[in-house]
């Protein structure tokens, strides 16, 4: 019998009025005429959660009570947090200055010096002012007369010992007829007659005894000789020890005043005194060195110029100076610092090396500055992202954090590849609080996979991408629009146009009831409304404007929908929009290209036939459906088995599939149009080609919520309107996906004439009864659907499957 259609100009579930498409704001609720008249908005609208967070974890001061603030981008956190961490630093103490310095006994391991903030660099000033005096006194002082005048007493005194014991053997010589030369190669002996030196021969001529009695007088003249060279390295020694003492009490008489100056002003530091007496001792012990590079004089050989600058300490004031790393004599408060490219050395710091004669030389000068340092005793503000990024510096962040120390270290260092020797510099205290901004799945993951992060980093603060859309919240969000406006240079908007900003705002929110916080998108829609304005002369932001904006947002980037319409509009894709087909339905699905999002309508079609109570999907059978589109379809046959095979088996195999489809398919979405095609296809009851599908189903049959709905009914009313609109078009969503409605205004303009629909379901039943114009039906008392109605054709249709199937088993068993 052939089924009795349903009235399909009075079909019991009517479209969705108007007004239920789009939520718009109505400008003349506002009492401004431009957001000239509103005042800046010093509040973060819609983020208190996060907002208090972030106070809490700036104001706490325990260990590992660090921030990760989280959320997606645009949505005010860095601003939240510069805002805070600025309002924090205000209140509190300048951190101290830090330096280093030589270490007169270990010059690979330079030493801290750890200042009150500001005399730091007042340090670094008076040693500076030291090395100059340094340069001119300490020569001056060895060319003073006084000087000149001991070292010539000095001299003198082991001159005339050196003389008194040569004459001393020289007399007893002469005494004893032995007289002693000097020649270029030393002291010699001879004998002598009537005071001539006999040479050889005259000595050889003389009496045996003689000659006997002369050579052992000639022996011990040389022993006594000999006595006397030996006592010339003593006599050396104890006048290079006369100098150096000399030497110490005049450069400790030349700088004794000028480091006695700094002492006095360095009073209660004793980490300084403890260096400035250091310093004069290596300066007492090692004045020789600042008179050899005093003098002017230079050899003229230019290599010997080089070699000697290579091989000695061309710099010997250097030592003495100070290296201040960070100096807070102009900080107010306690530092914030926003490191923008946090590799390993702009945040630990790092020591340089200079090229000498061919060779890279360093020295505590050398010592650089990372942010960790800056920051100390303040607040520290990475990129989480950027921060993974980089090699080895997530590890020595942690690090540094457990140890509360900074240690500079090089990579080839921490890998243990370094084999010459380097500067290790002492170790900082560290007492920073740190920030980490990232999005979520960031967090998520050092969570999951870094058993130190939840130690390290006690709070989060969560950032909303969207909040509550009401008539008070609307009021903020127009001076929020003004805020943005003013703090951009803008144009005022006019109440229109802030209008306009806020539904477009609740469009991004992909909800009716809710407004973005991403401010990101909401100010570049002002940034170009603001262009147009000014490119036909307007000092005020018109509605036209912002609406001209978006439209041309979505223009730049919207070639591949326009391609995709084309292909449909020629029938290269084949989507029907009139008409009606058996087991034929048209799904809604979105692209996600560069952040434009857009819907395109895929033609979905089953087949049914006899089988095993199988729903095979044939992108999962080619591996191009993920797992949510193999869940929705999975689901099917839960739905078909509970409903309409109770009683017997599900004896059917139906195969589905998107047709025209060349990428993966995701998501479960078309779960409803998928099950309307399949029940079509059972009961042979044609479905309406102009009216296209989206939702998910569970096992019950209910509709579900799916994303994207507002692109997807867009998509397909661009299709109809290119074939052209007949007034029987339009799109099936579930009833939970009203509240997300904020379709495009050309839209509401045809569903406004009765040209496109929109319907909501929350059962397929109800889907079946639009797209087939037949009644679903449900059981009576005793189990069965009305006659006429659809789910009793296609449970017939199944009774049938299984019947056929049980006869082809018995004739199979009886063969």
């Amino acid at each position: 019998m052939k089924p009795k259609a349903l009235d399909t100009k009075q079909p019991k579930l009517l479209p969705l009025p108007v007004e239920a498409l789009k939520r718009s704001t109505n400008p003349r609720r506002f009492s401004f005429s431009t957001t000239a008249e509103l005042e800046p908005l010093t509040e973060f609208p819609g983020q208190s959660r996060a907002v208090d967070s972030v106070r809490f974890g700036l104001g706490i001061r325990h260990e590992g009570y660090n921030l990760f603030v989280l959320g997606p981008s645009g949505t005010g956190k860095r601003a939240v947090v510069r805002h805070f961490t600025h309002e924090q630093a205000q209140s509190g103490a300048k951190p101290s200055d830090w330096a280093y310095v030589h270490n007169f006994s270990e010059p690979h391991k330079p030493k801290m010096l750890r200042l009150p903030p500001g005399r730091g660099g007042a340090l670094k000033q008076e040693m500076e002012r030291l090395i100059e005096e340094l340069r001119a006194a300490i020569p001056a002082a060895f060319e003073s007369e006084d000087y000149r005048t001991r070292r010539q007493v000095i001299d003198q005194q082991y001159k005339e010992k050196q003389e008194e014991a040569f004459d001393k053997v020289s007399q007893r010589a002469a005494e004893k007829g032995v007289v002693i030369m000097r020649t270029p190669l030393g002291v010699g002996l001879a004998i002598a007659k009537d005071g001539q030196p006999l040479s050889s021969e005259e000595f050889q001529q003389l009496p045996p005894k003689e000659r006997e009695h002369l050579q052992a007088e000639m022996d011990t003249i040389h022993q006594l000789l000999e006595a006397v060279f030996r006592q010339v390295p003593k006599w050396e020694s104890e006048q290079r020890q006369k100098i150096r003492d000399l030497n110490r009490e005049t450069t400790r008489f030349a700088i004794g005043h000028l480091i006695s100056g700094i002492r006095e002003r360095y009073q209660d530091l004793s980490n300084v005194l403890e260096h400035l007496e250091v310093v004069e001792q290596d300066l007492v012990e090692n004045a020789g060195r600042f008179l050899v590079h005093s003098q002017t004089e230079q050899p003229e050989n230019p290599l010997e110029q080089a070699l000697g600058r290579a091989f000695s300490d061309s710099r010997p004031f250097d030592r003495y100076q100070v290296n201040l790393l960070v100096d807070h004599a102009a900080t107010q408060g306690a530092p914030v610092v926003e490191e923008e490219y946090p590799t390993l050395q702009n945040l630990i710091g790092r020591v340089e090396y200079r090229a000498q004669l061919g060779n890279l030389v360093t020295d505590f000068s050398l010592i650089r500055p990372g942010a960790l340092h800056r920051a100390n005793g303040g607040y520290l503000v990475l990129d989480a992202r950027r921060v993974l990024q980089q090699p080895y510096v997530w590890e020595e962040l942690k690090r540094v954090l457990s140890a509360k120390e900074i240690q500079i270290r090089g990579v080839g260092e921490m890998l243990g590849l370094t084999s010459t020797t380097t500067l290790q510099p002492e170790a900082i205290p560290l007492q920073v609080k740190l920030v980490l901004l990232g999005n979520r799945l960031l967090y998520y993951l050092l969570c999951e996979f870094d058993p130190d992060f939840r130690e390290l980093f006690k709070v989060a603060a969560d950032f909303e991408d969207r909040m509550d859309r009401d008539e008070s919240s609307e009021l903020v969000y127009a001076r929020l629009i003004a805020s943005m406006a003013q703090r951009e240079g803008l144009k005022p908007l006019d109440a229109e146009a802030v209008a306009k900003v806020i539904d477009h705002s609740s469009r991004l929110a992909k909800d009716a009831g809710k407004m973005t916080t991403q401010l990101e998108s909401v100010a570049d829609v002002l940034r170009e409304a603001d262009y147009w304005a000014a490119s036909e002369g307007r000092d005020v932001t018109s509605a036209k404007d912002v609406e001209h904006a978006t439209c041309q947002q979505v223009y730049r980037v919207s070639r591949l929908f326009e391609h995709v319409q084309e292909e449909i509009e020629h029938g290269t894709l084949l989507v029907d929009t009139s008409g009606s087909k058996v087991g034929q339905v048209n799904g809604l699905s979105v692209m996600d290209l560069g952040g434009f999002t857009f819907g395109h309508p895929s033609r979905i079609t089953a087949r049914v036939r006899l089988g095993e109570g199988e729903v095979v999907d044939i992108e999962r059978e080619v591996e191009m459906g993920g797992p949510l589109h193999s869940k929705g379809v999975l689901i099917l046959a839960g739905y078909l088995g509970g409903r309409f095979a109770r009683e017997r088996p599900l004896s059917l195999s139906v195969s589905l599939v998107f047709e025209q489809t060349y990428a993966g398919v995701e998501g479960d979405s078309a779960s409803m149009a998928e099950l309307a095609a399949i029940l079509s296809a059972l009961a042979k009851v044609p479905i309406k080609q102009g009216v296209a599908v989206t939702g998910s189903v569970n096992q019950l049959g209910e509709a579900q919520a799916v994303g994207g709905v507002n692109e997807k009914i867009e998509g397909f009313f661009e299709v109809c309107k290119r074939a052209g609109l007949t007034g029987e078009q339009g799109v099936i969503i579930p009833a939970t996906n009203v509240r997300h409605l904020m379709l495009k205004d050309e839209v509401l303009d045809r569903v406004r004439e009765g040209k496109f629909h929109v319907w909501a379901v929350s059962h397929v039943d109800q889907a079946m009864g639009i797209l087939t114009g037949l009644e679903a039906g449900e059981r009576d008392q005793a189990g069965r659907f009305p006659a006429e109605s659809l789910n009793h054709l296609v449970e017939a249709e199944l009774a049938l499957l299984a019947e056929t199937a049980r006869s082809f088993l018995s004739e199979r068993r009886e063969a």
